[in-house]
């Protein structure tokens, strides 16, 4: 069986996410457009790989949690939030923008699955560009 050749595309075309806060932890629930992707999600986007995706942005542990009948993921940044909004001086101290940023991830996926998504969180309405 012939493998068909992989490429990237950014997490965007895949999910939609939400961020916020609790305290000095940013919260980014991630959700997939498409159950058929969902699986690409869980093998690429984790914990220790968000932890990387976001450097020193984030000071302490990344915690992954699984919602399946969801085709979701939460993750947990301990230490992003510089103590929290009532205290941090931080610009976004309740973390509305790790949800963004994370979108940007790239993932490797089967060209197939790149020309099916192409498009998908950038364009109203899919790919017709």
């Amino acid at each position: 069986m012939k493998r068909e050749p992989l490429t990237t595309v950014q997490l965007l075309e895949l999910a939609h996410a939400r961020s916020g806060d609790k305290g000095d932890t940013a919260n980014v629930g991630l959700i997939a457009y498409d159950e058929k992707d969902y699986a690409v999600i869980l093998e690429q986007v984790t914990a220790e790989r968000v932890k990387r995706h976001f450097g020193s942005m984030v000071r302490g542990p990344v915690e992954r949690f699984r919602l399946d009948n969801l085709h979701a993921v939460n993750f947990l940044l301990h230490g992003a939030l510089d103590g929290g909004g009532t205290v941090s001086l931080m610009t976004d101290a309740q973390g509305k923008v790790f949800s963004t940023a994370l979108l940007r991830m790239e993932l490797e996926v089967p060209a197939e699955v790149a020309r099916r998504v192409g498009g998908r969180g950038r364009y109203p309405g899919g790919d017709d560009r």
